[in-house]
């Protein structure tokens, strides 16, 4: 199997899975316990939450959640006032700052260009005194494109907004920009394990409760956390920061490899402002579920796999100006640490052959 679907997950780090190892053996005392072996969970909880907040801006406070998602949810849910986002956010954005409309916050939801980018004029109209929460998305999980996150930040606290960013798909491989108030991370996106993410607080920054209960972290989330999922987290984070020159080197050559064999498909979004770890590139007529069962030792999306099997065509490359059949007929292709050269040219050298047998048969 050749794995091609990093930003859906990537795959455990060697280095997190030692560290997690002993406390899933053997290290089964509670961290929010006061004895002795309690207090030794939570020095590694402490431990790795240094080693995530070493990759976020100084001057904030590093909770651990279950994910991204939880992550989101708290931050947006645990603010007031309305609310601005952008419409090729992510579901846990777009369906959350939703709900709270339904509930009667207000809500504006900026479109983008064909390059998948914010355009800063509409949003400083949109952006008011009187907004609460701007929310936006570092590095985009479908189309890889990068925001301007600073410039939407300045625009927020120019009217006393908070800033929520989104760095999910960026944390670790592009800087994140020091003004953002709220930064939602997860950890199974940096070659760490699933069921562990935290949200970054900027200090001042008063949330209120998304989970109620023992309140065991510092800024008022409640729940048991796992020394290993946190330990394994804090692992990847470091490697994340070591090798943060290597991984984007290699990134950048496999997106060249990739897209100098994928003739005749159109890139989706900014050519310049993305990361180079996501390719996603529609071939008009393609029917992508053929491709999947064509290909299907090859693992790559049809877009973001918090959306697979809905049957509805991204609303990602919707918002791009993509009709619904050029939407449906749209890869994504995501590389990282452990991916080679020979299987990147492999793959899309298997993946065209087969698209154009499709074209050729129609």
């Amino acid at each position: 199997m050749t794995y091609l679907d990093y930003q859906a997950t990537t795959p455990l780090a060697p280095e997190a899975f030692d560290a997690m190892l002993p406390w899933l053996r053997d290290g089964h005392a509670n961290p929010h316990s006061a004895h002795r072996e309690g207090r030794r969970a939570k020095a590694a909880v402490e431990v790795a939450r240094d080693e995530v907040a070493a990759l976020l801006p100084p001057g904030g406070r590093v909770a651990f959640t279950s994910g991204a998602t939880e992550a989101l949810n708290w931050a947006i849910k645990g603010t007031r006032g309305p609310i601005v986002t952008i419409a090729t956010e992510h579901a846990a954005v777009l369906d959350t700052a939703a709900a709270e409309a339904r509930a009667g916050r207000a809500l504006t939801v900026l479109p983008v260009g064909r390059d998948g980018l914010v355009d800063l004029d509409r949003a400083r109209e949109a952006i008011r005194p009187g907004t609460g929460l701007v929310a936006a998305m570092l590095v985009n999980n479908e189309i890889g494109v990068i925001q301007p996150v600073a410039a939407l930040a300045e625009l927020a606290h120019d009217t006393g907004a908070l800033f929520l960013c989104d760095a999910v798909q960026g944390y670790g491989r592009v800087p994140i920009p020091p003004g953002s108030d709220l930064i939602a991370v997860s950890a199974h996106k940096v070659y760490g394990p699933k069921g562990v993410g935290a949200l970054w607080v900027r200090d001042g920054v008063a949330l209120e409760p998304l989970l109620h209960g023992g309140g065991q972290e510092a800024v008022g989330r409640s729940g048991t956390l796992s020394p290993a999922l946190c330990a394994g987290f804090g692992v990847a984070a470091r490697l994340m920061r070591e090798r943060a020159g290597e991984d984007s080197d290699h990134v950048f050559g496999l997106f060249g490899l990739a897209d100098t064999y994928l003739g005749g498909w159109t890139l989706n979004g900014s050519i310049e402002r993305r990361y180079y770890g996501n390719l996603s590139a529609f071939l008009p007529g393609l029917d992508v579920a053929r491709l999947m069962s064509d290909c299907r030792d090859i693992a790559f999306s049809a877009g973001s796999a918090c959306a697979s099997g809905s049957g509805r065509p991204s609303h990602v490359l919707k918002a791009l100006g993509l009709t619904d059949a050029q939407a449906r007929s749209s890869i994504r292709l995501g590389f990282g640490r452990y991916t080679t050269q020979n299987q990147v040219i492999d793959a899309v050298l298997r993946l065209t052959a087969a698209a154009n047998a499709q074209r050729t048969v129609a």
